[in-house]
Protein backbone atom coordinates (compact mmCIF):
# COMPACT_ATOMS: atom_id res chain seq x y z
CA UNK A 1 0.00 0.00 0.00
CA UNK A 2 3.40 2.38 0.71
CA UNK A 3 1.48 4.55 3.14
CA UNK A 4 2.63 7.72 4.40
CA UNK A 5 3.02 7.20 8.54
CA UNK A 6 1.95 8.76 10.57
CA UNK A 7 -2.25 8.04 9.50
CA UNK A 8 -4.96 10.65 10.81
CA UNK A 9 -8.53 9.27 11.28
CA UNK A 10 -11.31 11.55 11.53
CA UNK A 11 -15.07 10.41 12.74
CA UNK A 12 -17.39 12.78 11.08
CA UNK A 13 -19.08 14.59 14.26
CA UNK A 14 -22.17 15.61 13.03
CA UNK A 15 -24.13 12.78 10.99
CA UNK A 16 -26.22 10.36 11.70
CA UNK A 17 -24.85 7.71 10.37
CA UNK A 18 -21.15 6.87 11.70
CA UNK A 19 -18.52 8.17 9.02
CA UNK A 20 -14.76 7.88 9.06
CA UNK A 21 -11.85 8.25 6.89
CA UNK A 22 -8.40 7.55 7.16
CA UNK A 23 -6.01 10.00 5.23
CA UNK A 24 -1.78 9.64 4.90
CA UNK A 25 0.58 12.19 5.81
CA UNK A 26 0.22 13.89 2.49
CA UNK A 27 -3.56 14.22 3.14
CA UNK A 28 -4.49 11.64 0.45
CA UNK A 29 -7.57 9.64 1.58
CA UNK A 30 -6.89 6.40 2.11
CA UNK A 31 -9.98 4.57 3.28
CA UNK A 32 -13.65 5.89 3.59
CA UNK A 33 -16.19 3.96 5.64
CA UNK A 34 -19.93 5.62 5.90
CA UNK A 35 -22.05 2.51 8.03
CA UNK A 36 -25.63 1.91 7.67
CA UNK A 37 -28.15 2.20 10.19
CA UNK A 38 -29.92 0.01 11.72
CA UNK A 39 -28.65 -2.92 9.88
CA UNK A 40 -29.22 -6.53 11.80
CA UNK A 41 -26.35 -8.38 10.60
CA UNK A 42 -23.45 -5.70 10.31
CA UNK A 43 -22.25 -4.90 6.43
CA UNK A 44 -19.86 -2.39 5.67
CA UNK A 45 -18.16 -1.40 2.42
CA UNK A 46 -14.81 0.51 3.01
CA UNK A 47 -13.76 2.80 -0.05
CA UNK A 48 -10.63 4.21 -1.33
CA UNK A 49 -12.60 7.85 -1.64
CA UNK A 50 -15.14 9.73 -0.12
CA UNK A 51 -17.57 9.55 -3.32
CA UNK A 52 -17.39 6.24 -2.45
CA UNK A 53 -17.06 5.18 -5.91
CA UNK A 54 -14.24 2.79 -5.40
CA UNK A 55 -14.91 -0.01 -3.11
CA UNK A 56 -11.66 -1.26 -1.78
CA UNK A 57 -12.60 -3.68 1.33
CA UNK A 58 -16.17 -5.16 2.95
CA UNK A 59 -16.38 -5.86 6.36
CA UNK A 60 -19.49 -8.66 7.09
CA UNK A 61 -20.43 -9.74 10.77
CA UNK A 62 -20.64 -13.35 11.17
CA UNK A 63 -23.71 -13.32 12.89
CA UNK A 64 -27.10 -10.72 14.06
CA UNK A 65 -25.92 -8.08 16.62
CA UNK A 66 -23.70 -9.89 18.70
CA UNK A 67 -21.13 -8.78 22.06
CA UNK A 68 -18.95 -11.51 20.48
CA UNK A 69 -19.17 -11.06 16.48
CA UNK A 70 -16.35 -12.00 14.40
CA UNK A 71 -16.23 -9.23 11.46
CA UNK A 72 -14.44 -10.25 8.55
CA UNK A 73 -12.87 -9.08 6.08
CA UNK A 74 -12.95 -9.07 2.13
CA UNK A 75 -11.09 -7.68 -1.09
CA UNK A 76 -13.12 -7.05 -3.73
CA UNK A 77 -12.24 -10.64 -5.45
CA UNK A 78 -14.98 -11.95 -2.35
CA UNK A 79 -11.64 -13.38 -0.59
CA UNK A 80 -11.51 -12.80 3.03
CA UNK A 81 -8.06 -11.44 4.16
CA UNK A 82 -8.30 -12.14 7.85
CA UNK A 83 -10.95 -11.10 11.03
CA UNK A 84 -11.40 -9.45 14.19
CA UNK A 85 -13.21 -10.33 17.30
CA UNK A 86 -14.11 -8.48 20.28
CA UNK A 87 -12.41 -11.06 23.39
CA UNK A 88 -15.93 -10.56 24.98
CA UNK A 89 -16.16 -10.19 28.83
CA UNK A 90 -12.30 -9.22 28.86
CA UNK A 91 -13.28 -6.25 26.93
CA UNK A 92 -15.69 -4.88 29.85
CA UNK A 93 -12.85 -3.48 31.15
CA UNK A 94 -10.36 -3.01 29.00
CA UNK A 95 -10.71 -3.24 25.24
CA UNK A 96 -9.10 -5.81 23.79
CA UNK A 97 -9.82 -6.78 20.08
CA UNK A 98 -8.21 -9.93 18.62
CA UNK A 99 -7.53 -10.04 14.98
CA UNK A 100 -7.48 -13.36 12.71
CA UNK A 101 -6.07 -15.22 9.85
CA UNK A 102 -7.78 -18.29 9.15
CA UNK A 103 -8.04 -19.34 12.48
CA UNK A 104 -4.90 -17.87 14.04
CA UNK A 105 -4.69 -14.80 15.89
CA UNK A 106 -2.08 -12.87 14.39
CA UNK A 107 -2.64 -9.40 16.31
CA UNK A 108 -4.27 -8.12 19.48
CA UNK A 109 -5.43 -4.75 20.04
CA UNK A 110 -5.53 -3.46 23.76
CA UNK A 111 -6.64 -0.40 25.71
CA UNK A 112 -3.08 0.68 26.58
CA UNK A 113 -4.60 2.35 29.92
CA UNK A 114 -8.62 1.30 30.92
CA UNK A 115 -8.01 4.63 33.65
CA UNK A 116 -8.97 6.67 30.99
CA UNK A 117 -12.23 5.80 29.97
CA UNK A 118 -13.22 5.49 33.54
CA UNK A 119 -12.25 9.12 34.10
CA UNK A 120 -13.37 10.23 30.84
CA UNK A 121 -16.50 8.47 32.12
CA UNK A 122 -16.87 10.54 35.05
CA UNK A 123 -15.58 13.76 34.06
CA UNK A 124 -18.12 14.03 31.45
CA UNK A 125 -21.08 13.92 33.78
CA UNK A 126 -19.98 16.91 35.31
CA UNK A 127 -22.29 19.98 34.08
CA UNK A 128 -20.49 22.34 31.72
CA UNK A 129 -17.15 20.97 32.59
CA UNK A 130 -17.85 17.90 31.13
CA UNK A 131 -17.96 18.85 27.43
CA UNK A 132 -14.43 19.49 27.74
CA UNK A 133 -13.61 16.41 28.16
CA UNK A 134 -12.43 15.51 24.48
CA UNK A 135 -9.53 17.65 25.60
CA UNK A 136 -8.41 16.29 28.83
CA UNK A 137 -9.04 12.44 28.36
CA UNK A 138 -7.72 10.58 25.12
CA UNK A 139 -7.19 7.02 24.93
CA UNK A 140 -4.52 5.43 23.28
CA UNK A 141 -4.62 1.65 21.85
CA UNK A 142 -1.78 -0.62 20.72
CA UNK A 143 -1.27 -3.30 18.47
CA UNK A 144 0.94 -6.21 19.29
CA UNK A 145 2.02 -9.48 17.70
CA UNK A 146 1.22 -12.44 20.46
CA UNK A 147 5.16 -12.05 21.26
CA UNK A 148 3.34 -8.81 22.90
CA UNK A 149 6.22 -6.45 20.22
CA UNK A 150 3.96 -3.46 19.14
CA UNK A 151 3.59 -2.65 15.55
CA UNK A 152 1.15 0.08 15.41
CA UNK A 153 -0.31 3.02 18.31
CA UNK A 154 -3.85 4.25 17.66
CA UNK A 155 -3.97 7.57 20.00
CA UNK A 156 -6.98 10.31 20.31
CA UNK A 157 -5.54 13.24 19.71
CA UNK A 158 -6.99 16.55 22.17
CA UNK A 159 -10.33 18.20 20.65
CA UNK A 160 -13.62 19.54 21.33
CA UNK A 161 -16.06 17.97 19.44
CA UNK A 162 -14.31 15.93 17.23
CA UNK A 163 -12.93 12.49 17.42
CA UNK A 164 -9.37 12.19 15.21
CA UNK A 165 -6.76 9.66 16.05
CA UNK A 166 -3.51 9.44 15.01
CA UNK A 167 -2.10 6.28 14.00
CA UNK A 168 1.86 5.60 14.17
CA UNK A 169 3.34 2.67 12.89
CA UNK A 170 6.03 0.86 15.29
CA UNK A 171 7.74 -1.98 13.14
CA UNK A 172 7.03 -3.09 9.26
CA UNK A 173 4.72 -4.77 8.26
CA UNK A 174 3.96 -6.19 5.11
CA UNK A 175 0.87 -5.35 2.96
CA UNK A 176 -1.55 -7.69 3.84
CA UNK A 177 -0.68 -7.62 7.43
CA UNK A 178 -1.70 -3.69 7.25
CA UNK A 179 -4.72 -4.29 5.50
CA UNK A 180 -5.68 -6.47 8.45
CA UNK A 181 -4.63 -4.38 11.49
CA UNK A 182 -6.22 -0.51 9.95
CA UNK A 183 -9.22 -2.68 8.78
CA UNK A 184 -9.58 -3.97 12.49
CA UNK A 185 -8.56 -0.49 13.94
CA UNK A 186 -11.68 0.86 11.73
CA UNK A 187 -14.02 -1.93 12.87
CA UNK A 188 -13.01 -1.38 16.92
CA UNK A 189 -13.35 2.42 16.83
CA UNK A 190 -16.82 2.20 15.08
CA UNK A 191 -17.80 -0.48 18.04
CA UNK A 192 -15.86 1.40 20.67
CA UNK A 193 -17.08 5.33 19.57
CA UNK A 194 -19.86 5.41 22.39
CA UNK A 195 -16.05 4.94 24.68
CA UNK A 196 -14.24 7.73 24.09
Amino acid sequence: MAMQYPLELTFKFWSLAPQMSIKDANENTLFYIRQKLFKLKEAIGVFADAERSQLVYEIKADRIIDFSARYNFFNTHGENIGAVKRRGLKSIWRARYDIYRGDEVVFTIQEENPWVKIADSLFAEIPIVGIFTGYVFNPTYLVQRPDESTVMKLSKKPAFLSRIFNIKQIDRLSDIEEAEVLLSLMMMLLLERNRG
